[in-house]
């Protein structure tokens, strides 16, 4: 073998290699995504209106609501799914005291769909209530679900309006996602966690709350009836260290 033939060899080996080493850096680069994805693809965390006016300083605050934040941001490192909900109400809304002229707040009133809670006005589209709380988060979420828009249904779930009827969608996008589990955070834990938890269990969907990153408006009954649906419906309660 001649010095020049030589060389070409000793050339088009280190070629080879290269391109074998890529290739292999590649495949184990991909295969590493892959798992991480793996580790949580069946997994959605759904974070329900951590919002301003249900924060301290807002129109329905939940006592401390902004103290959960913390929490809620932290445990977003164990998910590649992330949805959040919004209220986002128009300012003629049903259920708003301001509309209904002579009812107290809180009490009751018959609506097509049943009772229904008369609120202070809240989560106004375009306001600085309806916007979330600026400590949240937000950056991985991958969707935002708007509900209660239409101005004769309220709407506590992330899944349906208070007609149970009408989809907002998530529920949709989450099996087209083929997830199995929804990890639920966020205000309040008797009204709209509480309903977007039982909502997501009888859709099929394995549920878990997580009690360090919610906290309750706390009506009358309103807890204990929380916590009977979670033990009817088979919802898990507990911080995200058991579950994850």
């Amino acid at each position: 073998m001649n010095r020049r033939k030589f060389f070409q060899l000793i050339l088009s080996n280190i070629a080879a290699g290269i391109f074998i080493n890529r290739e292999l850096l590649a495949h184990s680069d991909k295969s590493k995504k892959t798992q991480n994805f793996d580790h949580n693809n069946k997994d959605a965390l759904i974070i329900v209106d951590v919002q301003n006016d249900f924060c301290p300083g807002g129109s329905l605050a939940v006592k401390d609501g902004d103290k959960i934040i913390s929490n809620i941001n932290d445990i977003q490192k164990y998910f590649d799914l992330i949805m959040l909900t919004q209220d986002w109400h128009p300012i003629d809304h049903s259920s708003f005291s301001s509309n209904n002229p002579g009812k107290e707040l809180f009490s009751l009133k018959d609506m097509p769909y049943g009772k229904q809670v008369i609120w202070p006005p809240h989560c106004v589209i375009g306001t600085y209530g309806a916007e979330f709380h600026e400590t949240l988060n937000t950056d991985s979420a991958k969707m935002i679900i708007r509900k209660g828009f239409r101005k004769n249904i309220d709407s506590y779930s992330g899944f349906f309006e208070n007609d149970r009827e009408t989809h907002t969608g998530l529920a949709g996008v989450l099996k087209n996602l083929n997830i199995k589990r929804v990890f639920i955070a966020g205000l309040a834990l008797d009204f709209c966690v509480h309903y977007t938890a039982v909502d997501s269990a009888k859709l099929g969907f394995e549920t878990f709350v997580i009690k360090e990153a919610t906290l309750p408006v706390d009506l009358e009954n309103s807890v204990e009836k929380t916590f009977n649906s979670f033990k009817k419906y088979k919802i898990n309660y507990g911080s995200i260290s058991e579950f994850i």
